[in-house]
């Protein structure tokens, strides 16, 4: 498994992250962190994307606000889910995790309790809810109603993957919606503010009665592109479905307009796929394939062998969460890919591993959105 290198002088694991997204740590005058990027297309040799242009100067007075103890109001929890991002998160920040106890009772029941004062702070808990999704949003429950009983000023639910958010609709009658249950949830645990990144769908920030902050994982994605030597004209962005056409069409912009393919499949069950046709020419072309999440890789492989079929030369695969459910492994590991690009917003542990995988980190991201939440500075302007 490959691990894109990242700078952190703090005693915690090394962050995974692109070549032009490597920061150092507070306080100083920092740069902004993404940038936009365009196609290079002066020889075939040339990488995929052009380095991107000198950003501009954080003004003084913010800069000395984030060296002057800015952030003496500002905590960051983790819970049991990922704690290597949180870690990571705080790292960025440069400042360390507050201290909390969790366990679990002997009849599986969840025991919180914050080891620090957090009375008129501004609190964000990190917890993916992952697998096992239950229990670790349960966890985040009780964490949130804990920071709410100890009189925090605001709580904000960083939740780098967003689990139910596949449950979004009723696609059948006497189903639930239990995205919009989940959303309920969290709002009437205490939070303030939900951070989430890369949700299966905008319509799940509706959900919510508190305020969203949305942000993207396809910065990072890119940046980690940029160092590829694949010749422009040679890319083809490839949907693996009808739904995440806009998806991939915002990818393919970030490209210089790269061409569009679209696999259509139909659905017969959960987790249950078939590949139809191919909209699109791919035909000697390296396809980038871009998708939300990955699970148990069913979609994505057979597109991959649709592709290769049409004649693509190489395939990509690119996902912001790759909770990886079996036979996940098996079918992303079996050749069909060149490489499989993937971020940590899901824990990818040891045995997850294959020679083609590469885990990139979303900390830098996500440490860059808390700190303007907190600094009450636009997030948005992150993505421009």
């Amino acid at each position: 498994m490959a691990m894109a290198a990242g700078a952190c002088c703090c005693a915690c694991p090394s962050p995974s992250s692109s070549p032009s997204s490597s920061l150092s740590h507070r306080p100083r005058r920092r740069r902004q962190m993404l940038t936009p990027v365009s196609m290079c297309c002066s020889s075939s040799s040339s990488s995929l994307l052009s380095p991107p242009s000198p950003p501009p100067r954080v003004p003084a007075a913010l800069a000395l606000a984030r060296g002057n103890g800015g952030g003496g109001r500002l905590r960051i929890f983790s819970g049991s889910a990922n704690p290597l991002l949180a870690q990571e998160i705080s790292c960025y920040l440069g400042m360390e995790l507050g201290k909390i106890k969790i366990k679990r009772f002997a009849d599986g029941e969840i025991y919180v309790q914050l080891q620090e004062s957090v009375r008129g702070c501004d609190v964000f808990l990190v917890q993916p809810t992952c697998p096992p999704a239950n229990e670790n949003l349960m966890e985040l429950l009780i964490m949130i109603d804990a920071c709410r009983r100890a009189s925090a000023k605001t709580i904000t639910a960083v939740i780098p993957y967003f689990g139910y958010a596949r449950a979004d609709r009723k696609m059948q009658g006497r189903e639930s919606i239990a995205a919009k249950l989940v959303a309920n949830l969290i709002t009437e645990a205490g939070a303030h503010r939900v951070l989430a990144c890369d949700l299966h769908s905008g319509q799940s920030i509706g959900y919510f009665d508190i305020p969203v902050d949305h942000v993207y994982g396809q910065p990072v994605i890119l940046d980690y592109l940029a160092s590829k030597t694949i010749c422009p004209s040679d890319v083809v962005v490839v949907s693996p479905d009808v739904g995440g056409v806009a998806r991939a069409r915002a990818f393919a912009k970030k490209l210089s307009d790269a061409p569009l393919a679209i696999v259509d499949k139909r659905r017969h069950g959960h987790n249950q796929t078939e590949v139809v046709n191919l909209i699109g020419d791919v035909r000697g072309k390296v396809a980038i394939m871009v998708d939300d999440m990955i699970d148990t890789a069913g979609t994505i492989s057979k597109g991959a062998e649709l592709l290769h079929e049409e004649g693509a030369r190489a395939v990509y695969a690119c996902s912001t969460h790759a909770v990886l459910s079996p036979p996940a492994l098996e079918r992303l590991s079996g050749g069909l890919f060149q490489e499989v690009i993937i971020t940590n917003t899901v824990p990818v542990v040891q045995h997850q591993s294959f020679p083609q995988l590469t885990v990139l980190s979303v900390a830098n991201l996500l440490g860059e959105t808390i700190w303007r939440v907190h600094d009450d500075c636009s997030v948005s302007s992150i993505f421009q």
